[in-house]
């Protein structure tokens, strides 16, 4: 794919299917729309139980490139070590000063799986240590406006959800493109978590539900730890998009 550049949102992911998982109708919503979107798998998902690295990230790029995302890169930390040591640091901060971006998503921190919740430590570290101009890394500092988690395998009362009804079959479409995870080919292939059609199942329904509080069909929640803030308590503003 494209060489990494700016871009109006960078997502990061544990995994290379991670970010699909919790958040790509969301991507799709932003490449959709004209925005820049960029891609960051922190490992190459080396420890799974099915598919090789290789492989991995070869449904990744192939899942990018559905989504509209302008780049995907791989950073090849180590799956299922990732922490807080600055070789691992520095690799995330100098995406973030090459990226530039408006927005960043990170892992929600409360998840069942133990990457994802340490993914999520060392990518909050990083991305604030982007912002440091003495924190020695390549790259001017950069300050995002703002970082929002997303749901992967647990998710809680989000912050806001982001309407996704009318792009979510691309959203399938990227989840169906990381066949080792969940349909794995092989005759010696494990049975995981993954590979069940009710860890789908559980994705498409919690989408569902999100959306169907929000008063649409589909849609994908996200925590911030700031105050979300409206212009007004109505929507009856000028310009506003108005829902039926």
């Amino acid at each position: 794919m494209t060489t990494p550049g700016p871009v109006d949102l960078l997502a990061f992911g544990p995994h290379p299917d991670d970010i699909e998982i919790g958040m790509a109708a969301t991507v799709a919503k932003h490449a959709s729309v004209g925005l820049r979107v960029g891609l960051c798998d922190l490992t190459r998902g080396e420890l799974g139980s099915n598919g090789t690295s290789d492989e991995r990230v070869a449904e990744g790029e192939a899942a990018a490139r559905l989504l509209g995302a302008a780049w995907r890169v791989n950073l090849g930390l180590p799956d299922g070590a990732l922490t807080e040591i600055d070789l691992h640091v520095r690799a995330i901060v100098e995406i973030v000063r090459l990226a530039r971006p408006a927005a960043i998503a990170i892992p929600f921190a409360d998840d069942r799986h133990p990457d994802h919740h340490r993914a999520a430590a060392l990518l909050a570290s990083a991305i604030f240590k982007a912002g440091l101009r003495r924190y020695p890394a390549a790259g001017a500092a950069w300050h995002a406006e703002w970082v929002c988690a997303y749901f992967i395998n647990d998710s809680a009362p989000p912050s806001f959800v982001v309407d996704v009804s009318d792009v979510y079959d691309l959203k399938r479409r990227a989840l169906a493109c990381h066949a080792s995870q969940f349909r794995p080919a092989a005759p010696d292939a494990a049975k995981t978590r993954l590979t069940s059609p009710l860890f789908l199942q559980l994705v498409e329904s919690r989408d569902a539900q999100f959306g169907a509080a929000a008063g649409v069909r589909f849609a994908e929640g996200f925590m911030v730890r700031e105050p979300v803030v409206r212009p007004l308590l109505t929507d009856r503003w000028p310009g506003a998009v108005r829902r039926p």
